[in-house]
């Protein structure tokens, strides 16, 4: 059985313990803060006790180790190692908020800093760049505006898609709930008819029957389905050839309930017979998170 790897980096504050919990129920054995220099012996000595899954959180703490990280990645995929690599995001103002929510001081702030606001967004800034050659090889997730149970489900997931093949990952938003920092490419169809101004449909979303039905009437939605479906069977093929293993496509409307979470579905449903598709309602998604609180 070969050895899976989930390797988490991400913006400190961005929801790793969450993530890392996740896939402790999931039956990873998992560790936080290891550093990069002691990867490889410590997957070894694990593997050699019969652990077939670790779950590995590294961040900018390790900054000195970080440089060696791909080389090491690369190198246990060589040795047979099934290796996914997940970086949590979010906004600077939400890491702002969520400092000065919990009182605590940013792992990289010196003694000599004062916290402020503005020493703050600074070394979220200077975190960005420590990472950023991270962040542009691994699925990114963005945590800005989800709940912690959101996280643990998308992180679970990603679990289940099977690796080897490029994934897609379709994801509805509302703009007023702000843009996701996580999507390759993103769509906006606020200029689509809105069920939303129709009382009978407002309550619904649109994964429900009578909103579908009165968007499949709309010749502007099924030419913006369409147009979006051509543009990626024509460049999928390319984007796997660059050795990508996520692409994420993000559709906004304004609230994310309607018009977003229709197109999702149904583009999810047409390149789901070719390749490895997730979904994601991110606003539906809160609501049902709420919910469950």
């Amino acid at each position: 059985m070969p050895l899976e790897i989930v390797l988490i980096t991400g913006m400190s504050g961005s929801g790793k313990s969450v993530a890392l919990h996740a896939l402790e129920d999931a039956g990873y054995y998992c560790v936080d803060n290891l550093p990069p220099e002691l990867l490889a012996s410590f997957v070894a000595l694990e593997h050699a006790h019969h652990g077939n899954r670790v779950a590995i959180a590294i961040d900018a703490r390790s900054a000195t180790g970080l440089p060696q990280l791909p080389a090491q990645l690369a190198l246990l995929r060589n040795q047979g190692a099934v290796v996914q690599s997940l970086f949590l995001d979010a906004s600077t103002g939400t890491l702002v908020r969520r400092f000065s929510e919990t009182r605590r001081r940013h792992p990289l702030s010196s003694d000599e800093l004062q916290q402020g606001r503005g020493a703050l967004v600074q070394t979220i800034e200077w975190e960005r760049e420590l990472l950023a050659d991270l962040r542009e090889q691994s699925q990114v997730i963005d945590t800005s505006s989800i709940r912690p149970s959101q996280l643990q489900s998308y992180v679970k997931s990603l679990l289940t898609v099977p690796q080897g093949q490029m994934t897609l990952v379709f994801q509805s938003f509302g703009f007023k709930h702000g843009i996701p920092v996580d999507c390759d490419y993103l769509f906006d169809v606020r200029m689509l008819p809105n069920p939303y101004y129709d009382t009978e449909l407002r309550p619904f979303s649109g994964k429900d029957a009578p909103v579908q039905a009165f968007l499949r009437q709309q010749p502007e939605v099924l030419e913006m389905q369409q147009q979006i479906a051509q543009f990626f069977e024509h460049w999928l093929p390319l984007l796997e050839q660059n050795h990508r293993s996520y692409v994420t496509v993000a559709i906004g409307c304004t609230g994310g309930r309607h018009r977003s979470v229709f197109l999702v579905e149904q583009l999810a449903a047409h390149f789901g017979k070719e390749w490895p598709t997730l979904t994601r309602h991110r606003e539906l998604d809160a609501r049902t998170a709420a919910a469950e609180i």
